[in-house]
């Protein structure tokens, strides 16, 4: 399991509305492209910079693909990156102002301390 990698999905769709809206709209096929062309590319240095063993397991890529912001939790993705992400992309499908926020928070209220460890 790589908090990082889920971290680092999360981080870097929410900053590019293009590929937010991809997501949305594709999220099987979109996080096997990203996993195959983006995972290991190193942040913040040249394009030819890219580490070769990152990848997601078999939960974390089916709970991406499932858009399961419980399950990303769960499995230690930071719920901040996940909330604004999931903000982006499905919010507009809800009729008042936070309605996707208090929704998004009711799906883990089943949870209790202590959470899982968030720490990547």
């Amino acid at each position: 399991m790589s908090k990082y990698l889920l971290d680092k999905f999360l981080f870097t769709v929410d900053r590019d509305p293009d590929l937010v809206e991809r997501y949305r709209e594709d999220p099987e096929g979109f996080v096997a492209w990203w996993e195959e062309t983006q995972a290991n590319r190193i942040l913040n240095v040249t394009d030819g910079e890219a580490s070769t063993w990152l990848a997601f397991t078999g939960p974390e890529r089916a709970a991406l693909m499932a858009h399961d912001h419980v399950a990303l939790f769960q499995l230690g993705a930071h719920p901040f990156l996940t909330l604004t992400l999931f903000i982006a992309m499905f919010e507009r499908d809800h009729p008042e102002p936070l309605s996707y926020q208090k929704g998004y928070g009711a799906a883990l209220a089943h949870l209790s301390l202590p959470y899982p460890d968030i720490a990547t």
